[in-house]
Formats: C-alpha cells, sequence, structure tokens
C-alpha cells in the first residue's frame, strides 16, 4: 500500500514538472515571438516585402496555435471538461492555423525560388498586393482540414451532443473509424503537395547555385539552406500528423508510456517546429537580425533610464 502510494507521488510529481516545463517553454517562445513580431511592424520596409510579410504570418499563425493549445493543455491537466459547442469554437481556431504554418513554409520557398530562379518578375510576382492575394489563399487551404472534419462531425452528432460536457479534443469529433482515415487522407495528402513544392524548389535553386558565381552563388547558397530549414520544419510538422495514431496504440495498451509520448510528442514535433521560424529569419536574416537588436536595446534603454 505505502509502494503504491509512493508510485502515485511520483507520477503525481512528474506529471507537474511536465506540466511546468511546457507552460515555460510556452512563455519563452510567444515572448520571443512577440519581440519578432513587434520588430516587423517598426520597419516600413518589412511589411512591404513578401518574405516578411509571409514571415509575420507564420510568427502570428504559430502564436495563435501555442496560445490555444496551452488553453487545451490547462484544461486536460485540470480535468477541465467543456461543452462541445464551446471546443468547437476553440477547434476552429487550433485546425485552421495548425495548417497555416506548413502551407505559408510551402509559399516562402517558392518566394525564395522566385527571387533566386527568377529574379526579373520577383518584383513583380512578389508584390504586396499579390502577397496580401497569397495569404487569403494560405488560410483557404489551410480551412480544407477544418471544414472536412467539423463537416462530418455536423452530419454525424445529435444535437443533444452540442451540450455535453467533453475534455476538449480533435477525438470529440470522430465517432466512427472513416472519419479518422478521411481526416488522415487529406492532412497528407496536402502535406504531399508542399514536399513536392519544397523538393522542387531546392533541385532549382541548387541548379542555380552551381550555375552562379561571386555575390550571386553566396546568395543562392543562403537562399538553398533556407529552403533545407523549411523542409526540415515540414518534416516535423509531418510527423505531427502521425502522432495521435502512435498515441491511441499507446492509450489501449499503456496509459503511464502514453502519457509520456504524449508529452515528447508534443515537445518535439509540436512545439519544435513552430520555433524554427525565429531561428530561420529572426536570427539568420542580417536585415531583421540586426534591427532586433536594435528595437530590443532601445527597449532595455528606455526601461533603465525611466
Amino acid at each position: 500500500m505505502a509502494a503504491n502510494n509512493s508510485l502515485a507521488g511520483d507520477d503525481f510529481l512528474l506529471r507537474k514538472v511536465r506540466f511546468i516545463v511546457l507552460q515555460t517553454l510556452m512563455m519563452i517562445f510567444l515572448f520571443i515571438n512577440l519581440l519578432l513580431i513587434i520588430t516587423f511592424f517598426k520597419k516600413e520596409y518589412f511589411y512591404t516585402t513578401a518574405r516578411y510579410i509571409l514571415f509575420a504570418v507564420s510568427l502570428l499563425s504559430d502564436s495563435f496555435l501555442l496560445f490555444m493549445s496551452d488553453i487545451l493543455l490547462i484544461f486536460t491537466h485540470f480535468h477541465i471538461t467543456i461543452q462541445v459547442w464551446l471546443c468547437i469554437i476553440i477547434f476552429v481556431v487550433v485546425l485552421v492555423y495548425v495548417t497555416v504554418t506548413p502551407v505559408t513554409l510551402a509559399a516562402m520557398t517558392l518566394e525564395r525560388y522566385v527571387a533566386i530562379c527568377m529574379p526579373l518578375r520577383h518584383g513583380e510576382l512578389s508584390s504586396t498586393r499579390n502577397t496580401m492575394n497569397c495569404i487569403l489563399i494560405i488560410h483557404g487551404i489551410s480551412s480544407v482540414p477544418c471544414i472536412v472534419i467539423l463537416s462530418t462531425f455536423f452530419v454525424s452528432a445529435s444535437l443533444s451532443f452540442y451540450t455535453k460536457c467533453q475534455f476538449c479534443s480533435v477525438e470529440v469529433f470522430m465517432f466512427y473509424i472513416w472519419q479518422h482515415n478521411l481526416r488522415s487522407a487529406v492532412y497528407q495528402f496536402q502535406f504531399l503537395i508542399m514536399s513536392i513544392i519544397i523538393v522542387f524548389s531546392y533541385i532549382k535553386i541548387m541548379k542555380v547555385a552551381r550555375a552562379a558565381s561571386g555575390e550571386d552563388k553566396k546568395s543562392s547558397k543562403k537562399g538553398l539552406r533556407t529552403v533545407v530549414l523549411h523542409g526540415f520544419q515540414l518534416l516535423l510538422c509531418l510527423i505531427q500528423l502521425w502522432c495521435p495514431f502512435i498515441e491511441s496504440a499507446l492509450f489501449q495498451f499503456n496509459l503511464s508510456l502514453y502519457e509520456i509520448v504524449r508529452y515528447l510528442n508534443f515537445l518535439f514535433f509540436y512545439l519544435a517546429p513552430r520555433c524554427l521560424s525565429p531561428l530561420i529569419y529572426g536570427l539568420r536574416d542580417e536585415v531583421f537580425f540586426q534591427a532586433l537588436k536594435h528595437y530590443a536595446s532601445f527597449g532595455l534603454y528606455k526601461r533603465n533610464h525611466i
């Protein structure tokens, strides 16, 4: 009996530690994103340049997603149930913005392809107006999985189900195996198309990099590294889609192992891909990094002299 109480206490403590670690990481990532978003709006050059506008879209979508996911995480940790209609509202945001980031990655890769392989048309194709239209297309494409998942839910759920209190997760909207399979098929198809775009852009930029010389070669190689990082980011997002299937199998097999794997999946395949955008553009991009240093140091200077 004492041994069982000790194990239960250790398990409770471990869950608390995991929860505190995740909350700390969430706050750090949201703070960094906020700093980058403020820097973006401080300089006109950033919000009139296609690559930085798309970067800001990825930052905003990641911030929305992290914030809403954190709310769901808190609900799960404290075993809070909510009515299904409220869960639907939360998941509309989650389901849309979980896809906005990878679709934006594909758009950013295409922008680098146009800049390096079609430099004479880059100004025309990457105008502010075209970029705004691109953002609308990104959100339209990202809404497809949400529309599919909720449409199958609406035709399957009874009216009384909407007022029931449930743990808010995507599994709430899945009554049948075919709904899981349909969701998986939609996501896999989207990521297949995005993977093709990234591989195509990589091959084209690599050809230009080999043929270029001097400053053009340096620019092409930098673009190539950016595309590779986008590809790695997309791979992590793709692995994230397989996580629910692994977790479902473990849930039936071993609850303790399920909780550990779910925690690691969230950490490596949910948080990690959304921390690479600040690294790729916030630190690697010299123009943005200099602006970030300027405004960060200016903010510290003002605070110290108040």
